[in-house]
Order: structure tokens, then C-alpha cells, then sequence
């Protein structure tokens, strides 16, 4: 039995199920764990959905930006531009039943079996896995509620950037949300630099990225993330970014996940759906 992390797919089904025929995934017998982002921009982003929630117990699926937003725009009761990728999604006769199964996702997954975890951007430095997987749970808990769609009503915004303990309410779960599905960068004493998204090294002054912050507390902890597609795929120090930009020309990556056996990385080149900034 063989455990894969896939990189964001973002509605790009059709390179997902070639990365998968690669891989040989059987689904009687291997796992699939993916670090968010299912849809939006690819042009499959509801087959995509109807694929991992038709996998059930055999996939791990944490909850990216993009899915955030989908979830957001559906409890509005918006529809987007014409050309907009979420419109199948928000038009689908199963709509319901695939935006209850994404509601029911986690922001943050630890598998102790794997000694490993998963997220879609990153940890801030003042939290190590135990505060984040709490933390986590704060949010999953108000999107399974059934006034969930008050709390997406609040998501949006980049404020409070700083964590504190004695956050509650809605900034509260704001910041959880930014910094595990929307952090690229921080300072160092934590503070989020959401504008920040580039590739190392052209940041602005003292924006670090959030896993070279020095004396980060989750340090030792092996994490697996993605969201940051100019990275690249990315491994140091207990970490692999394997968001390899599947949707903009890139590679879409899967790697292999072992306890105590070096992590094997599998990827496959994608033709692109869409151009950065577009």
C-alpha cells in the first residue's frame, strides 16, 4: 500500500488522472492525500471535486484558498463572470452534496502513523502541529456549523496579521485561515506578509519565508505544503512545497510519503490553463 501527497490541482483533471496512471494508483489499496486547492481556473474543477469526494475514505483532502472561496462564493448564492471555472460547480445538479463534502474537510491533517503533516500553506512561527491541528479545529468547527455561512461572509481581509492568543471571534479566524491557506511570507517575529508572492529572494526587506523564520516552533516536525507554485517544488529540512504549478505550464507532483524511507517525488509536465497575474 503506497500513501501520495498531490500538489494543487486546481481544476486540471485531465493531468491528475495521467499523474495517477503513473503512479499506478489503485484505490483499494493506496491513499491519496491532497495539500488543497481542488478547483478554480483549470477547466475541470467539478470533475475534480466529483473525483476526490468519490474516492471517501482512501483520500485526505485540507482545504486551500480556492476551495475556501468556492464555499464563500456558494453560500453568497453568487455566480461569477461567464468565464469563471466555479460556475459548473455552483450549476451542478450534485451541487449540494459536493459543497457539504468540501465544508466537511479539514484546514490541517497529522498523520502520526506517517510521522508527517499536511497543510496548504504553512505554519506561522509561533505554533508547532499540536497548536495548529487545535487550531485548525476552530474553523473546521464554524464551517460544519449550521450558520457557517456567517462566518464565510467574514473571511476575506488580511487583518489581524499578528497572532495572539487572546484573538477571538472573527479575527480569530481570519488569521488561522490566512496563515494556514494563504501564507507565503512572514517577519520575523510573525507577522503575515500576505502580499508577499513571489520566488525567494525578490521579497521586500525582512519578509522571510514562513519555514526559514529562525526558531519556529514546528522546526522538527516534518510538514508537506503547496500554494506557492513560483517555489516550486521545494525540499528542506523536514519540508517539501509541492505545489509545482500544474495550472500555469508547470509540472503537477505527487511524492511518495514514508516513514522512515527517503520521500520519492513523481511529477508529469502540464500544458497550462492560464497565465500568471491573469
Amino acid at each position: 500500500m503506497a500513501t501520495y501527497a498531490i500538489g494543487d490541482i486546481q481544476g486540471c483533471h485531465d493531468e491528475l488522472a495521467r499523474l495517477l496512471d503513473r503512479l499506478a494508483f489503485d484505490p483499494a489499496n493506496d491513499r491519496l492525500w491532497s495539500v488543497g486547492d481542488l478547483v478554480n481556473r483549470g477547466p475541470k474543477s467539478l470533475e475534480v471535486l466529483r473525483f476526490f469526494k468519490a474516492l471517501g475514505a482512501c483520500s485526505v483532502v485540507v482545504l486551500g484558498n480556492h476551495d475556501l472561496h468556492l464555499l464563500a462564493v456558494a453560500a453568497a448564492n453568487q455566480q461569477q463572470a461567464n468565464d469563471s471555472t466555479l460556475n459548473a460547480i455552483l450549476r451542478a445538479p450534485d451541487r449540494d452534496e459536493l459543497l457539504h463534502w468540501l465544508r466537511q474537510r479539514p484546514l490541517f491533517f497529522r498523520s502520526r502513523k506517517k510521522r508527517v503533516a499536511l497543510v496548504h500553506a504553512g505554519l506561522p512561527p509561533q505554533w508547532d502541529c499540536t497548536q495548529a491541528a487545535e487550531l485548525a479545529g476552530e474553523v473546521e468547527a464554524a464551517l460544519r456549523d449550521p450558520g457557517y455561512r456567517e462566518f464565510l461572509q467574514g473571511l476575506y481581509g488580511n487583518e489581524p496579521s499578528r497572532w495572539r492568543d487572546d484573538l477571538r471571534g472573527m479575527d480569530r479566524l481570519r488569521f488561522i485561515v490566512n496563515a494556514l491557506t494563504r501564507m507565503r511570507y512572514c517577519d520575523a517575529e510573525g507577522t503575515l506578509l500576505l502580499k508577499e508572492k513571489g520566488l525567494p529572494g525578490h521579497q521586500s526587506e525582512g519578509a522571510l519565508p514562513w519555514f526559514q523564520v529562525p526558531g519556529r516552533r514546528a522546526r522538527d516536525e516534518r510538514i508537506i505544503f503547496g500554494h506557492w507554485s513560483t517555489l516550486g517544488y521545494h525540499a528542506e529540512d523536514n519540508l517539501w512545497a509541492i505545489d509545482s504549478g500544474c495550472l500555469w505550464g508547470g509540472e503537477l507532483t505527487a511524492i511518495r510519503v514514508r516513514r522512515n524511507k527517503p520521500i520519492e517525488r513523481i511529477a508529469i509536465a502540464c500544458p497550462g490553463y492560464a497565465k500568471p497575474g491573469k
